[in-house]
């Protein structure tokens, strides 16, 4: 594509041809404000905070969709563009609930950075009607707070673009508009999938995942529970942010640290029922593929992504993993073999998860198949957002903690395990073991790369042992719609699919930290987030689900085998199809 040559502030630039004016300000080192925007999904030009000059146009003109052509001069900060985002945002907080000082995104909300940058925090010039709504909380994940919402219809383009599910949009009209479901139905009564994608693009308050902090402290302080925690993996490239540290970076000792600063009876690793997903998942994809029965086998990690097939796609159940995800081997595991182990009562035992998906929260409700009868698998799920906001409200100062490490007997997560995290992840560790499995072979290059990177869809074929295995590797909900509507047409087959409900996999979790559009827009998340688990997996001593002396120790002790009957069950589930309307 060709360059154009344009003015911004009166300085000259080349930019490539069909950028639009928020691009080109940015490559020249220029950041204007956004509300509504959102690269590639929520491209509308709406919310009018981004308005810039432009010599010889009648007005102000959105810069994130006004594109640049030759010889446009561009003013960005001039006093009539200043006094436009001024009046905007004061318009906005005249039907704005104003709870700052106690709202979750307090700090870290775009619409109060912009008020402060702009100075216009306090002022209340367009004083009048204000809008009511009851809040939401009706979901197992999350609330919605309408009168903290400001209409820029993020929520709206990753539900519908991101998601395939569309089960929020603009009801009513000029002053009455508001986001909500259809005819006003409750977000538990439609076809939700919990995936918490819809917070992570929020830029106020009005969305946020149901907080269970307090449940936790609750069980921590009560002397007749033994409490203990698993983390995800990727946690660990998810927390440092909420305190400081580059995208990535792999914090795993001082989360571990600050867990027992919070006073957990024990500090387990998600990394292990990882692995322990795998000896269950690969063993059964090689039952299948021998007996050609309900193939393609698709992995059931993801919660989102199953309530999705439940709700949009039942007719591919029979297909689904029967696999707990690692979350729910975890629980299982703790109220059966480690209460046994440690001789304690299951129902004395408190399992916390801290998870980078919301999803978690309705995942850990769910009843199928719960390990000990009467009791919950996982009592609490908290996200990674939740879980800062327990070690800053504890006075723990997580940059000045020492490492620790996990205790056993769930302290060793290969890393396999690790990159769970990352679409493409629980493949790839999949292939690892069973390669081995058939070739009876050590296999040396464990980098499985045909899998690896953030795009929607990847397929590969590896032939193993004689062996022609297919396989497709989808993230986003909407991606997986897609796959498996060809399927259906004949126009594509698979032995084994890996699904993650949220685009680019539990690193984009809808309860990891959330980043502001400045971020989105401009650099990839998913990508640097992963980048930390694959270096994590690179720096372990072991990297392979079937040589985790912990994974070994609990079939030689407890399973026997994977696939067994008791393995059976404890670590596998079933699923129901659910009303999409």
């Amino acid at each position: 594509m060709a360059d154009v040559n344009i003015k911004i502030n009166g300085k000259d630039y080349t930019v490539p041809a069909g950028s639009t004016i928020l691009t080109a300000a940015r490559m020249a080192g220029i950041e204007i404000p956004t509300l509504c925007y959102l690269k590639e999904i929520n491209e509308i030009g709406a919310c009018r905070i981004c308005v810039v000059e432009v010599k010889g146009a009648r007005s102000l003109v959105a810069a994130c969709v006004f594109p640049v052509n030759e010889g446009m001069e561009i003013f960005t900060n001039t006093p009539k563009v200043i006094e436009s985002r001024k009046t905007t945002l004061k318009l906005i907080l005249s039907n704005h609930k104003r709870e700052c000082l106690s709202c979750v995104r307090s700090g870290n909300c775009e619409l109060q950075k912009l008020c402060h940058d702009y100075g216009i925090e306090n002022e209340y010039a367009f004083a009048g009607v204000k809008s009511a709504y009851a809040i939401d909380n009706s979901a197992a994940h999350m609330y919605r707070d309408n009168e903290k919402c400001i209409l820029c219809r993020r929520c709206v383009a990753a539900c519908e673009k991101n998601q395939g599910c569309g089960v929020i949009g603009a009801n009513d009209r000029g002053f009455d508009t508001h986001i909500a479901c259809a005819f006003e139905k409750p977000l538990a009564d439609v076809a939700c999938i919990s995936c918490g994608q819809c917070i992570t693009v929020c830029p106020t308050g009005a969305l946020s995942e149901r907080d269970d902090t307090q449940k936790v402290f609750d069980a921590l302080n009560d002397p007749a529970k033994h409490v203990i925690v698993q983390t995800a993996p990727a946690v660990r490239v998810g927390l440092g942010e909420e305190f400081g540290y580059e995208m990535g970076t792999v914090v795993t000792g001082k989360l571990v640290a600050a867990l027992k600063a919070l006073g957990f009876d024990g500090v387990f690793d998600t990394n292990f029922s990882a692995d322990l997903t795998i000896m269950e998942e690969a063993t059964e994809f090689l039952g299948r593929y021998t007996k050609k029965e309900n193939l393609p086998l698709i992995t059931s990690c993801s919660p989102g992504w199953i309530k999705y097939c439940e709700t949009y796609y039942p007719e591919f159940i029979p297909n689904l993993s029967s696999c707990k995800s690692p979350q729910g081997m975890f629980g299982s595991v703790a109220k059966t073999y480690y209460a046994e182990k440690m001789g304690i009562d299951p129902k004395d035992i408190y399992v916390v998860s801290v998870m980078p998906c919301t999803a978690k929260k309705f995942e850990a409700e769910r009843r199928e198949s719960t390990a000990v009868e009467g009791l919950a698998d996982i009592d609490a799920v908290i996200t990674v957002r939740e879980l800062a906001r327990m070690i800053k409200k504890a006075g723990i100062l997580f940059r000045e903690l020492p490492d620790a490490q996990y205790d056993a007997p769930f302290g060793l997560g290969s890393g396999a395990g690790t990159i769970f995290g990352a679409t493409g992840g629980v493949m790839e560790a999949a292939l690892r073991t069973a390669y081995e499995v058939l070739t009876k072979e050590e296999l040396t290059a464990l980098d499985f790369h045909d899998v690896r990177g953030v795009a929607g869809i990847k397929e590969a074929t590896y032939t193993i042992a004689g062996n022609e295995i297919r396989v497709a590797v989808v993230s986003g909900t909407a991606n997986a719609g897609k796959l498996l509507e060809m399927i259906k047409n004949g126009e594509k087959t698979y032995d084994f699919i890996e699904i993650m409900a949220c685009p680019g996999g539990c690193v984009n979790g809808g309860g990891q930290p959330i980043q502001p559009a400045s971020v989105h827009n401009f650099r990839d998340i998913r990508a640097e987030r992963a980048a930390g688990l694959y270096a994590d997996d690179k720096a372990l001593p072991v990297r392979k689900s079937h040589e985790n002396p912990d994974v070994k120790a609990i079939y030689d002790e407890f399973f026997g085998e994977p696939n067994s009957h008791k393995a059976h069950e404890i670590l596998h589930t079933s699923y129901v199809a659910r009303k999409k309307y």
